[in-house]
């Protein structure tokens, strides 16, 4: 007889993955209809939150902009020509290297983001439970089947 508790199949592991991506991607959509509805394009308002948001001493270049958003070096100028323009963020000569530029949000970029944020980490604090949730089992349920593999 063995006293082992049961390794959960796969079906249900699979339907935690599901639920986990669906409320990934409600809050993705929540997140893109605020940008829109603040007036900018979902892109620049995560252009914006991680020039806002990085740690100190981090040189906000373009690399720095197109690594953290997943995008290619010339998508990366161009959303930060098009912010630019809509005077949402501005550049400056770097110091230590003249051929970048390092980029800077605007007082109109931070105003948007101040905005957005609060209600970005309100439907979060509701979405929290439910992630946290699945997270949990997944982890549980990953270090059980290790464990189980490993016997």
């Amino acid at each position: 007889m063995n006293n082992q508790p049961a390794v959960p199949g796969p079906d249900l592991l699979l339907r935690t993955l599901a639920e986990f991506r669906y409320e990934l991607r409600r809050f993705l959509h929540f997140s893109e209809c605020a940008a829109l509805e603040a007036g900018l394009q979902p892109q620049q308002h995560q252009l914006l939150l991680q020039l806002a948001g990085a740690p100190e001493n981090t040189a906000l270049t373009i690399s720095y902009v197109a690594e953290r958003l997943g995008l290619k070096h010339n998508s990366a100028v161009e959303l930060a020509d098009r912010s630019e323009r809509e005077g949402l963020l501005e550049r400056t000569a770097d110091v230590d290297d003249k051929r970048r530029a390092i980029l800077r949000v605007t007082r109109k970029g931070r105003l948007l983001l101040g905005r957005l944020a609060g209600d970005h980490a309100k439907e979060l604090n509701e979405l929290a439970p439910r992630l946290t949730k699945a997270l949990k089992y997944i982890s549980f349920n990953m270090h059980r089947s290790t464990d189980a593999e490993a016997r």
